[in-house]
């Protein structure tokens, strides 16, 4: 049994929690930003391969406790790095901390990257080069108070990097993200789902794949092929067996409009370019203006933040209009606003019925539900 970390974004927790428990995992336990988990190596690619809400798999390779920073360098050396990988991969060290007592990070990233290098040194009288661009095997420094974690990076690049989105407009919303709000707002294929605010067609794409069963990690590589204990067979039969279970493309009641015509022709190209063009139906159009495509379903919407000049009062002025438009053309449908701007709250005139706190990577964000009903929600005196 191997120790694992997926971390999140964090307000995700419990979708990543209950998904990794579906996959088999054993002692799950959930924290602020990450799920800790422990299973077989499979388990490891299947998470890799299937999890569309982790940000990365991080292997647990040493906890232990610290004092000073020569205690570090020794528990850094003691492992055996020459059995996970080759000298002849390049590597990276990130380090992380809280309440950490020593002076600078930088120099404790530089610490571990030495002691890595002089164990290979004491090996084969080699060392690894380092690559902060692309490196082979990422090696992740984690510490708290006096506890140190070190962990190897099973995933490469992050999981959000699905392969498939290769254009974006201005403040895309990650991937992981997109997926979990989706899962939030309860919504399941065959549900029709519309986002009036498309920009690259994060949510449309999400929502594809999960109504094809295309699993998020196909398209891509992992850091986990250049391990040492790599298991290639099982990992091409897991492969095979996710491409056996997709489903053809077909029309899907899954909606995407902009007002922006750049904005519908970047979601159209990444749709397209992911063999999904015919899945979707594109209508460039305004939030305050197009009509509801179904009589029931689910609306989500990353709102703008407001972060440009002159936005918030353009987004002060489209709040109370939003809330007209959704009583006016909505009613049966369930709309999830994602937005970062509490002026909102004033300003819509519905009273969401829920509220979860998200973040999109630093900024603290919510996600309103709000339940349309036509007309008023406010009560008749």
């Amino acid at each position: 049994m191997t120790d694992f970390f997926a971390p999140c974004p964090r307000g995700l927790e419990t979708v990543l929690f209950s998904d990794l428990v579906e996959m088999g995992a054993q002692n799950v336990r959930a924290t602020e930003g990450g799920v800790h988990f422990s299973g077989d190596w499979p388990l490891c690619y299947r998470v890799n391969l299937e999890s569309r809400v982790a940000s990365r798999v991080l292997w647990r390779v040493k906890e232990t406790y610290y004092r000073t920073e020569q205690d570090i360098y020794k528990a850094v050396f003691d492992l055996q790095w020459q059995r996970w990988f080759n000298v002849t991969h390049t590597i990276r060290v990130n380090t992380t901390a809280i309440r950490c007592a020593l002076q600078s990070l930088e120099f404790i990233t530089l610490l571990v990257k030495d002691a890595v290098c002089d164990r290979f040194r004491a090996h084969c009288d080699e060392r690894p080069s380092v690559d902060t661009l692309t490196p082979d095997v990422r090696i992740h420094v984690f510490i708290e108070d006096e506890k140190l974690m070190l962990y190897l990076d099973t995933s490469g690049d992050p999981l959000f990097k699905r392969g498939v989105r290769q254009h974006t407009n201005i403040a895309p919303i990650r991937e992981n993200l997109a997926a979990g709000i989706l899962r939030l707002s309860g919504w399941k294929p065959g549900t029709p789902l519309l986002d009036p605010m498309c920009g690259s067609g994060t949510f449309l794409i999400e929502a594809v794949q999960m109504s094809l069963n295309i699993q998020p990690g196909i398209a891509r590589s992992f850091a986990f092929e250049k391990l040492l204990n790599f298991e290639a067979a099982k990992w091409q039969a897991m492969k095979d067996e996710a491409i056996a279970a997709q489903l053809p493309p077909k029309p899907l009641e899954i909606y995407g409009s902009d007002m922006y015509g750049d904005a519908m022709k970047t979601a159209w190209r990444n749709l397209h370019d992911a063999g999904l063009s015919e899945c979707v139906e594109l209508n460039q159009g305004n939030i305050l203006e197009i009509t509801a495509p179904a009589d029931h379903g689910i609306m989500v919407a990353n709102l703008p933040y407001g972060e440009r000049m002159g936005e918030l009062d353009e987004l002060a002025e489209l709040y109370p209009k939003l809330g007209d438009a959704l009583k006016r053309k909505f009613g049966g449908w369930t709309a999830y606003l994602f937005t970062a701007d509490k002026a909102i709250l004033k300003l819509m005139r519905l009273s969401p019925s829920k509220r979860t706190p998200l973040f999109n990577g630093a900024i603290e964000c919510r996600l309103l539900e709000y339940k349309i009903v036509s007309g008023s929600n406010r009560p008749s005196k």
